[in-house]
């Protein structure tokens, strides 16, 4: 049976699917992955434990294919969580640090200092000078580990986590990433499409640590026979995100995705003409069908699951977040009461980290499904509120939004999404799709699918159409929009 070995290399864990040529997951593996913290603000984890317990969960899942099915995948698709950055010995290939996360904030202060550099950055790279991104976290390894002159020997490597797993299943041959990744790292012309001397310059990175930046769906090596029992090229590769853009099938200028998690990420495909991105969005590099470099918009939305999370841990109001639905059904609305779950600071489009949560419209009739309610429609709102001022910086259409995650199984949700949008929503059959993407991008490559239609049409999707009562959903949206000018007061009135 034909099929691809899916790789998911995520935050808290390492997800492994083997997914056939007709769109099944017959084999499936996952292990946790610790996290660290030594001081606060500060996230690490170990990347020598990442690989072990990808290597666990891609042979558990290998497994379980040949016990189910008999399958054997012919080829291996790889995405990631992005920013994360690794530095390690090209000789004995062991880290010189643990691996610093995404979510890490050691490097605020030094990002502070960069203020007059922030229209070349964001001209070069499409990004706002943040730790988030790999730069100045890369900058903070190499000063702060005592390696300088391992570095002029030349004797370091450095890359994001796909660079390091590809680095070590091949035998240490390859050391690359794809364009997707490498859009994330601060260090990358997405107009030239190449490392940029003035950003290395700038980070006092060496070009010689990093990695050659390839095709999306392109030749990444092959792994040696002792990792998984079998050689298998490596054949797709993609950050997270831009991933699960390519496993809904957003891979033309218009397509575009929203990941309903802890928070909410949305990515519009907006083709090979760079779109000039309004504060609070972000341009990045997505794939197009052959897995070739397309520029996207991209935003995070801070909070969106987290919020139904905290009715549920913080006050108690719910049992199980799925209860919410239930509870938002028992309602024909929400009586003026509205929920701005800015719990860390508000996110696209507005971008105010002082924002704090705020609830307005509360009276003697307001309940606990009043506030279930307001919650997931703060999620639809925020979405509409990102999606519209991404429209408004690129003139590609948008007719359908495809979501992902774990809010996106909230049935109810998903038909107020489309009312607020007046387009229709749809949900894939299987919503791991950032595992998928990588897939399809693999299976393309080697030929399993022949071309990215082949692989989307595997796909069933459920559609939920904007309703004959949308109008009311859309109005709300203009209490929604005045509930978070409340909140965006409250942060910026500093007289008390």
């Amino acid at each position: 049976m034909t099929c691809i070995l899916a790789i998911d290399q995520g935050t808290t864990g390492s997800t492994c699917l083997v997914v056939t040529a007709d769109g099944r997951a017959v084999g499936r593996g996952y292990r946790e992955i610790s996290q660290f913290y030594p001081q606060p603000s500060w996230v690490e984890h170990d990347a020598h434990e990442i690989l072990l317990c990808t290597l666990d969960a891609a042979r558990e899942a290998l497994a379980d294919a040949w016990r189910r099915e008999q399958a054997v995948p012919v080829a291996i698709g790889i995405t990631n969580q992005r920013e994360t950055i690794v530095l390690w010995d090209r000789i004995t290939g062991q880290a010189v640090h643990r691996a610093i996360v995404w979510q890490d904030r050691r490097t605020a202060d030094r990002c502070a200092t960069l203020a007059p550099y922030a229209a070349m950055i964001a001209r070069r790279t499409g990004l706002v000078i943040d730790p988030y991104f790999s730069a100045t976290k890369l900058e903070w390894l190499l000063a702060q580990c005592g390696i300088a002159e391992r570095v002029v020997r030349g004797e370091l490597l450095a890359g994001t986590i796909d660079t390091w797993l590809i680095w070590n299943l091949t035998g240490r041959d390859v050391h690359a990433t794809d364009h997707t990744n490498a859009s994330r790292t601060m260090l990358y012309d997405i107009n030239e499409r190449a490392w940029n001397d003035e950003l290395l310059t700038l980070f006092n990175v060496p070009r010689a640590l990093l990695p050659d930046v390839r095709t999306s769906s392109g030749d990444f090596g092959v792994t040696r026979v002792e990792h998984l029992g079998i050689a298998l090229p490596i054949r797709g590769v993609a950050g997270d995100q831009q991933a699960a853009l390519f496993g809904q099938g957003g891979w033309f200028a218009g397509g575009s995705k929203n990941t309903y998690g802890t928070g909410a990420f949305l990515l519009l495909n907006s083709g090979t003409r760079r779109p000039i991105a309004r504060p609070g969005l972000l341009t990045t590099i997505a794939c197009d069908a052959t897995g070739l470099p397309v520029f996207a918009l991209e935003a995070s939305i801070f909070i969106a699951g987290a919020a139904i999370q905290w009715l549920r841990d913080g006050l108690g109001l719910l049992a199980h977040a799925a209860d919410s639905e239930a509870l938002a059904r028992s309602l024909t609305g929400t009586d003026g009461v509205y929920f701005v779950p800015a719990l860390v600071g508000l996110g696209a489009p507005d971008w105010e980290p002082n924002a704090r949560g705020t609830i307005v419209g509360l009276t003697r009739g307001t309940t606990r499904a009043h506030l279930a309610r307001a919650a997931l429609e703060a999620m639809a709102f925020a979405t509409c509120d990102v999606l519209g001022a991404m429209r408004a910086n690129t003139d590609v259409a948008f007719t359908v939004l495809r979501v992902d995650g774990g809010a996106s199984r909230n049935d109810w949700l998903m038909q107020f999404q489309a009312d607020v949008l007046g387009v229709p929503v749809e949900r894939p059959d299987i919503v791991e799709t950032t595992a998928l993407g990588a897939a399809g991008l693999a299976g393309i490559a080697v030929g399993v699918w022949p071309d990215a239609a082949s692989f989307l049409s595997a796909r069933q999707f459920t559609r939920f159409v904007p309703a004959i009562g949308g109008e009311a959903a859309r109005a709300a949206h203009g209490g929604w929009r005045r509930a978070v000018r409340a909140a965006l007061f409250w942060a910026r009135d500093s007289h008390g």
